[in-house]
């Protein structure tokens, strides 16, 4: 072992842990292999997200010790930003092995430091976390949840005043901050109980209570009420407001998938607890063919990423990506409030760059401003903080199954999504359509939009590493052409410059910086490069469109803009 790694496992073996903590180590000692390395051969990094890994002893591992240090380094920091004010904080969970633990830890870490905290009596949606910083007051927040990642994963995302995930100066300040602390000793870990306030049902009414105001045609739930919804919470804590929510909204034939109601860290029936995961759907699938229902959601464990599955033309299940899902969702909040008389003339959309650019066009024929952003929708929210006054936020979203409805929250909400969305069901079906066969009249009207999400794990002490190359390479010898079709323009966000690659011309990206790529084609079509902030990933995303004249020619146009998509995979090398 090497020895650095060495001297920082013995200074958890000499130092003031827990006698199982060091129990532990020991036992990682004697078995051998490289799993104690592993665990020890850095610190679990607190990037701009907060922090997320594997749950064990060590310095690299999700644990009662990085949490609480972690959480030192914000309360300092928290601390030096509102100096002679009663500082506040909110503190959620979600349904994973530890959360509770690591939520009490945390609540009892701030609560020593003087500051007042509230702590939700059992698991909740990150959501309403984030309203709840809002609407108590606070000046940040915490949730304890590594959202769809694995079971071994948790996780701790930090927020601030506004209810949105840390943006710039907090996000690197708060970093600073924690990697001030190098000894559990300078942690304070308990003292101020009494600074601790549960909060559970008074928060939860309010909470409901906003998201009902998003509704547009509540006059059309009356009529649909008995709209077939088939909806499972994959384990995680979307059982504690999405049948309440529905239930405001007005539904009354709302289906639980009783195999994944229960909240259950261990997610004993899905590999992946993500809706993005048709594995994870399954269940639900099976459900909703069954009592052929009008549609279907999964939410992921912490309830901020929504999935849906709808029935084709021939009433096959389909299930959505969430670009499709989002090109629903803006569609419906822009037309339909336009319809009902409530659009304003400053109203904006916004949506990140790796997402559809069919929402763009929708936006732009509709005369509603529509942002890019990077992609994290602590982005979406920082945008909403900088127009608030001047413009009218309606809807945010990405294509990784998250939308943000409405200014109330700052952060991604798949539980006001699932409401919306049934909405948008009962809407078209109060027309006498589906929802599919609505996305399939939007491709007519503004073009077919086709894209395809790829990931590559490098796993180890050399993945990093491994992914940093794939990004030089690609940033030093950019592809010139891509599925037969020439790449006109790079786009490298840490650099912020656009170069055009015939003409050698740069100009400027006005966005922060971002370890992001993008090759734009000729006709459009898009390849985006982007490593993981959280995990050893890296994800490529492609976008293609072509017209499409009319819907029986749908099939057909899918099929050739697949295999376009097939052949930038492959010229990329993927």
């Amino acid at each position: 072992m090497d020895a650095a790694i060495a001297q920082k496992v013995q200074s958890w073996l000499d130092g003031n842990y827990d006698e199982n903590v060091k129990n532990e180590i020991r036992a990682l000692q004697q078995k051998g292999g490289d799993d104690l390395a592993d665990a020890f051969y850095r610190n679990l990094e607190f990037g701009t997200g907060g922090l997320r890994g594997i749950m064990g002893v060590g310095t690299n591992r999700m644990n009662k010790y990085t949490v609480g240090m972690a959480t030192q380094g914000f309360a300092n920091y928290m601390k030096a930003s509102f100096p002679g004010q009663e500082i506040k904080v909110a503190i959620a969970h979600d349904c994973r092995n530890n959360s509770r633990f690591f939520a009490e830890t945390t609540a009892n870490v701030f609560a020593a430091n003087g500051i007042k905290v509230f702590l939700f009596e059992d698991l909740r949606p990150t959501p309403e976390l984030s309203f709840a910083i809002r609407h108590l007051g606070c000046q940040g927040g915490v949730v304890c949840t590594a959202s769809h990642n694995p079971k071994e994963y948790n996780g701790y995302k930090a927020y601030w005043t506004d209810g949105g995930q840390l943006v710039p100066p907090h996000d690197k300040n708060v970093i600073a901050e924690v990697e001030k602390i190098h000894s559990v000793d300078e942690v304070k870990w308990n003292g101020g109980e009494a600074n601790i306030t549960l909060i559970g049902k008074e928060i939860d009414e309010a909470y409901i209570k906003m998201v009902k105001g998003l509704s547009v045609y509540p006059e059309i739930i009356q009529q649909q009420k008995d709209l077939k919804i088939v909806y499972t919470p994959i384990h995680g804590t979307g059982i504690t407001m999405v049948p309440p929510v529905l239930k405001a909204f007005g539904f009354e034939n709302v289906n639980i998938v009783e195999e994944q109601a229960t909240p259950d860290g261990n997610f004993p029936t899905v590999v992946y607890p993500n809706p993005e995961e048709s594995e994870a759907m399954s269940i639900g699938l099976k459900k909703a063919q069954e009592l052929d229902a009008d549609i279907l959601l999964g939410t992921d464990p912490d309830s901020d990423r929504v999935g849906i599955a709808i029935k084709d033309n021939d009433g096959k299940w389909v299930l959505m990506n969430g670009n499709q899902t989002a090109v629903l969702a803006f569609n419906y909040m822009i037309e339909s409030r336009k319809e009902k008389g409530l659009a304003q003339p400053n109203d904006m959309v916004v949506k990140t760059i790796v997402t559809t650019n069919m929402i763009d066009v929708i936006a732009q024929r509709s005369g509603v401003h529509c942002y890019n952003v990077l992609t994290g929708f602590k982005w979406i929210a920082e945008l909403i903080k900088e127009k608030e006054g001047k413009e009218n936020y309606i809807i945010g979203g990405e294509e990784s199954y998250g939308l943000m409805i409405g200014s109330q929250i700052r952060d991604k909400d798949a539980i006001s999504a699932v409401a919306l969305l049934c909405e948008m069901a009962a809407y078209e079906k109060s027309k006498g359509r589906s929802l599919y066969q609505k996305l399939i009249d939007l491709y007519v009207q503004y073009g077919c939009y086709k894209e395809h999400l790829i990931s590559i794990t490098k796993k180890g002490m050399n993945g990093q590493q491994e992914i940093a190359q794939m990004m030089e390479d690609y940033r030093t010898n950019p592809p010139k052409s891509l599925g037969g079709g020439q790449v006109a323009q790079l786009l490298d966000y840490q650099k912020q410059i656009a170069t055009d690659l015939k003409t050698g011309q740069t100009t400027p990206i006005s966005l922060p910086k971002s370890n992001v790529l993008q090759f734009v084609l000729e006709d459009g079509s898009k390849a985006s490069a982007r490593p993981s902030g959280t995990e050893p990933k890296i994800k490529f995303y492609f976008s293609v469109n072509a017209p499409l004249a009319s819907a029986d020619q749908y099939p057909q146009v899918q099929k050739q803009l697949d295999e376009k998509i097939q052949n930038i995979i492959k010229d990329l090398g993927l």
